[in-house]
């Protein structure tokens, strides 16, 4: 029997189990399960996730120990596929190793070392702020040539590789059909493929919509993409919901229903950088979850 748990961040939702006693290895996008009285059972990370025949989710994380920080954070699609760091998931394995009984939060992804802070808590909610990587650059696709995309965006890697565009009337874009197109474009650009991030200024604050791979379908929301589409509205000339002490830029950010923020600050030079980067929003716990045969 294993024991799994729910979790949320702005509609993003996670299964999450703690594999501090290494009794879970993973291999192609299978779990081993191992029990304390020696059995094991296998169970496809795709099949667990399938929110029809499975549990459902979005993406499955492990919290692992770590031989230099609190912890270490293993993320999957819910394809199975994984080496990449998820925005929304750090906020939510923070909010999970809180309820573990972790009170310090320096952990590693795959994109290396971040940190968090548990700013708030409502009921099973807390507001996390997360410790993002720095981006040192950014690629404009107006000056690429031969690439067969919409002329008009970014590419960002915030910890997972971004195609951020802006546009009018979000609310009603077909983000899934334009979406799948640009995933699997420009090979020779993004030979492993991109999230793609619609974003609009919405007053004081940018609207943003994303089609993830791995989930291959638009999500409630997406916190590397939020990241990225903060990032791209700064270099696009969209001003910031607030400017702060420092040269820092905050941007107040809507996804489909959960509100969240990011703040970083810019490079002065030419070159288009980010530093300090973070990402502030919900992470609330759903369910607890016992597996026992699958």
């Amino acid at each position: 029997m294993q024991r799994f748990y729910k979790y949320q961040g702005a509609g993003n939702d996670f299964l999450i189990a703690d594999n501090r006693d290494g009794s879970i290895s993973e291999n192609g996008g299978v779990l081993t399960l191992r029990g304390s009285d020696g059995r094991s059972m296998q169970v496809r990370i795709e099949d667990i996730c399938d929110r029809r025949y499975g549990v459902g989710a979005d993406g499955l994380m492990l919290l692992e120990n770590s031989d230099e920080y609190d912890f270490r954070m293993v993320y999957y699609n819910s394809d199975g596929s994984g080496g990449m760091m998820c925005g929304n998931g750090g906020r939510c394995i923070v909010a999970f190793a809180a309820d573990m009984g972790l009170e310090h939060f320096d952990f590693e992804a795959a994109d290396g070392f971040h940190t968090a802070q548990i700013t708030g808590v409502e009921g099973a909610c807390r507001t996390v702020r997360l410790k993002m990587k720095d981006v040192s650059s950014a690629t404009g696709y107006e000056s690429l040539d031969g690439v067969k995309v919409p002329s008009d965006g970014w590419f960002l890697d915030t910890g997972t590789r971004h195609y951020v565009r802006m546009v009018e009337g979000l609310d009603a874009y077909d983000i899934v059909s334009e979406g799948r197109d640009i995933r699997y474009n420009a090979a020779e650009l993004m030979p492993v493929g991109a999230n793609v991030n619609y974003v609009e200024p919405a007053g004081d604050h940018i609207k943003v919509r994303t089609y993830e791979k791995g989930v291959e379908d638009e999500t409630y929301a997406c916190g590397t993409g939020i990241v990225a589409s903060s990032m791209a509205s700064f270099l696009g000339g969209v001003c910031p919901s607030e400017v702060l002490e420092g040269g820092r830029v905050r941007y107040d950010v809507r996804a489909l229903r959960d509100s969240l923020a990011v703040d970083f600050i810019p490079s002065a030079g030419e070159v288009a950088g980010f530093s300090d980067v973070w990402l502030t929003g919900p992470a609330t716990y759903v369910a607890e979850i016992l597996l026992k045969d699958i």
